[in-house]
């Protein structure tokens, strides 16, 4: 595993991150990252036609199980956040018609602010890499 990766968590700790995480997507305080660094996350959304809803509804569905790690923000002058990747498995309706299971990559920035809290999904894509899930 990269030695950037930390899986040094207790199953409260990520069902604490978990619980802020969701409570930030349901009252609708996320944004899914879909700039030009991001192709990922839009081809993924387009190849699976996933209209808003469905993205809330798949992040929705994340559980303690689906996490993996968490790491720091490589990015300058953002090296203090840590951003939390879980990979749930969704099962999604592609081009075809055809059902499948997808392993979701997701990475989340919780960003707290002064008044609340907010979610910045970086990924939202297919599974590009090999994971290892700490609670399975």
């Amino acid at each position: 595993m990269n030695p950037h990766y930390n899986q040094n968590y207790t199953r409260a700790e990520i069902d604490a991150v978990l619980a802020r995480i969701k409570s930030c997507i349901a009252q609708n305080k996320y944004t899914i990252s879909l700039n030009e660094n991001r192709q990922e996350n839009i081809d993924f959304i387009n190849a699976y036609n996933l209209r808003s809803d469905k993205q809330k509804s798949i992040l929705m569905q994340i559980e303690t199980e689906d996490f993996c790690h968490s790491l720091r923000n490589t990015r300058i002058g953002y090296e203090y956040e840590i951003l939390y990747v879980f990979v749930p498995q969704i099962q999604l309706f592609n081009a075809d018609g055809k059902q499948e299971t997808v392993d979701v990559y997701t990475k989340f920035n919780v960003i707290d602010l002064p008044r609340g809290s907010r979610v910045v999904v970086i990924s939202f894509h297919k599974r590009n890499k090999p994971i290892e899930y700490l609670f399975r």
